[in-house]
C-alpha cells in the first residue's frame, strides 16, 4: 500500500480503460463519485457511504471500511476497487490485489491533496465537464489559505476524534489529531490552530498518558495521540469543536467540558458539535467544510 502521495498506487494500475464498475470502500469517495458525475459506474459501498443518501440506500453493501466481505466485492467483478491507506485494512487490500483485482489507494492528508485527488477521479472517470465544480472550490481555498496565513493570530483549537470509556463517565483519555492528518489541515485552512499539531502519540497507553516510559513506535501510527483531561487543561484551547464521527459526540459531552470552567472555550461558550464529516472527509465534501468550518473558528468578528 503506497504512502507516496494523494494518488497512491494510481500510476502502478496501468488502467486501460474508463473504470465502469467500481466498489468503493471509501465513504467520502462514494460521495466524490456521484457528486463528480460518475456514481452510475458504483455497483457496491461500505456501511458507511450514506451520501448522497438519495443515490446510495438502495446500493449493494460490502460491510464496513474495516472488515468488508471479500466475497461479496469479488461477487461484484468490479474493474477498480477503491480503497483508502487510513479507512481500509492493510491485509484486505492485499487479498484483493492477490486474486488480480485492481484496488486504489488512495491517501490524502491534506486539503491540497484532497483536490489532487479529486483532479485524479475527473482524469480517470473521463468526466471533464465537472472540472468547473472542482476549480470553484479550489478558488475558495487558495482565499481561505491565504487569509489563514495572514491573519495575525489563529484561535486555538481543540478536537477529540474519539474518548474513553465510551458513556456517560467521566473520559479517562481522549483521542486527537496531530499536524499530519487532513483534520488538522482543514482546521488550519478555515482559520484554526490545532493546539495538539506536535503532539505525537507515544506507546503504550500508559506513555501516552504520561505514566510511563514510552518504547520506540516501529511502523505503529502516531498521527491520533491519547491525552488525559489535565493536558487539555493545559494547552488551554479556545474553541472546542465536537465531531458527530469517528466517535458520536453529542451535547452530553458539551456538558463534560462545560464542568471545566478554566477552559478558555468554556468560559466563552465556544464548545460546539459539529458535522464530523467536514473534519474527516477528504473529498468534495472539503466544499461544504470551506463554507461551514471558518463560523465556528472566527472568534474575532464575535460581537
Amino acid at each position: 500500500m503506497s504512502t507516496l502521495s494523494a494518488l497512491g498506487n494510481l500510476a502502478e494500475l496501468e488502467l486501460r480503460h474508463t473504470p465502469q464498475r467500481v466498489v468503493s470502500l471509501v465513504p467520502s469517495v462514494t460521495e466524490s463519485l456521484f457528486e463528480l458525475n460518475c456514481g452510475e459506474r458504483v455497483r457496491a459501498i461500505t456501511d458507511y457511504c450514506i451520501y448522497p443518501a438519495d443515490k446510495v440506500r438502495d446500493l449493494p453493501k460490502v460491510g464496513g471500511t474495516k472488515n468488508p466481505d471479500l466475497g461479496k466485492v469479488k461477487a461484484i467483478l468490479p474493474d477498480l476497487i477503491i480503497a483508502n491507506r487510513e479507512e481500509n485494512r492493510k491485509e484486505d487490500v492485499e487479498a484483493l490485489q492477490a486474486e488480480g483485482f485492481k484496488v486504489w489507494v488512495t491517501n490524502p492528508n491534506t486539503v491540497a491533496e484532497t483536490f489532487e485527488l479529486l483532479w485524479a477521479i475527473i482524469r480517470l472517470f473521463d468526466v471533464p465537464h465537472m472540472s468547473t465544480v472542482i476549480d470553484m472550490m479550489e478558488r475558495v481555498y487558495e482565499y481561505a489559505a491565504q487569509a489563514a496565513i495572514e491573519a495575525d493570530s489563529q484561535p486555538k483549537v481543540f478536537v477529540p476524534i474519539w474518548r474513553e470509556p465510551k458513556n456517560t463517565e467521566a473520559p479517562h483519555w481522549w483521542m486527537t489529531a496531530n499536524q499530519h492528518t487532513y483534520l488538522h489541515d482543514i482546521l488550519r485552512v478555515c482559520g484554526g490552530a490545532n493546539v495538539f499539531a506536535d503532539r505525537e502519540r507515544r506507546y503504550p497507553l500508559a506513555a501516552d498518558l504520561g505514566q510511563a516510559p514510552a518504547e520506540p513506535p516501529g511502523e505503529r501510527d502516531t498521527r491520533y495521540p491519547r491525552i488525559s483531561t489535565a493536558e487539555i487543561l493545559a494547552h488551554a484551547p479556545e474553541i472546542i469543536l465536537l465531531p458527530t464521527e469517528p466517535y458520536p459526540f453529542t451535547e452530553a459531552d458539551v456538558a463534560t467540558f462545560n464542568a471545566l470552567p478554566e477552559l478558555p472555550a468554556v468560559q466563552h461558550g465556544r464548545v460546539h458539535v459539529v458535522d464530523g464529516t467536514l473534519l474527516t472527509w477528504p473529498g468534495t465534501r472539503v466544499g461544504r467544510a470551506l463554507a461551514e468550518l471558518p463560523g465556528y473558528l472566527n472568534i474575532f468578528t464575535e460581537a
